[in-house]
């Protein structure tokens, strides 16, 4: 399904650069709603586009949108400025993250209450130590803090996880979609070094724009045209940085 802006009757508001999209947050946690609002039409677009990503689901694309942009505005109250990302990089997982909620509360595989709570006070305590800690908490350290066995931590992480379709796009490039099904008889084993490597080790070695490239390409299925587009670089630019990085990473993981 692919769907444009103008079906969906969105308004169209022009984009913000990063000291208007600065100037914003800070007015917005001060509680400022009309620099809220704008933060929220100014970012639409962005929620449309990873809504499309779930236009697989049986959902109404309208109905996914509403819940992405609670997703978006949770992204804009809770952003703290001090982070050496984009506020587009923070938010995507929080957008992602609320429809994928949605749609496991709406699951058909049923969840337990008490597996469900522990989910929810393991992602409070790793969003508290993440804070804290300025880096992504391991297992251990969510089980110290949150008083949870590791093995329960990882029973309802496994149980609350969403469904996958096998038509679901594992990556996206300028060319055809990567999908599930095309990986299950590839015997290539090609990117098995990337699999393997402690990520968020890595990654923390790259300088801020590397690992900003980086998630954006490999984790939030990203194009480098959107890529560019987004942080303000050439196509160009960004195929350097990350054949730099990626090349980083390999090094990294060879050594």
């Amino acid at each position: 399904m692919n769907v444009r802006l103008s079906e969906m009757n969105l308004p169209r508001f022009p984009l913000l650069n990063d000291e208007e999209m600065t100037d914003l947050l800070i007015k917005s946690q001060k509680g400022e709603s009309s620099a809220r609002e704008r933060l929220v039409n100014c970012n639409l677009r962005l929620v449309f586009n990873l809504v499309q990503r779930f236009s697989t689901r049986g959902y109404e694309l309208e109905d996914l949108f509403q819940i992405g942009t609670i997703g978006l505005i949770k992204a804009i109250d809770k952003f703290d400025l001090s982070y050496e990302v984009k506020f587009s990089t923070y938010a995507v997982p929080m957008i992602i993250g609320e429809i994928r909620r949605f749609l496991r509360d709406d699951s058909p595989i049923k969840v337990s209450r008490s597996l469900k709570e522990n989910a929810y006070r393991i992602n409070k305590a790793r969003d508290s130590l993440t804070k804290s800690l300025g880096r992504e908490p391991n297992l251990q350290e969510i089980a110290d803090y949150s008083e949870i066995p590791m093995e329960d931590i990882i029973n309802s992480l496994e149980a609350t996880q969403p469904l996958s379709s096998i038509n679901d796009t594992l990556y996206q490039d300028d060319g055809d979609p990567i999908c599930i099904i095309d990986q299950l008889s590839d015997e290539r084993e090609d990117n098995a070094w990337f699999e393997k490597i402690a990520l968020r080790d890595i990654l923390a070695r790259l300088s801020a724009k590397e690992r900003e490239i980086i998630l954006m390409r490999f984790f939030y299925d990203k194009t480098q045209t959107e890529v560019a587009r987004s942080i303000g670089l050439s196509q160009v630019q960004v195929s350097r940085i990350e054949r730099q990085a990626l090349k980083k990473v390999k090094n990294l993981t060879d050594s």
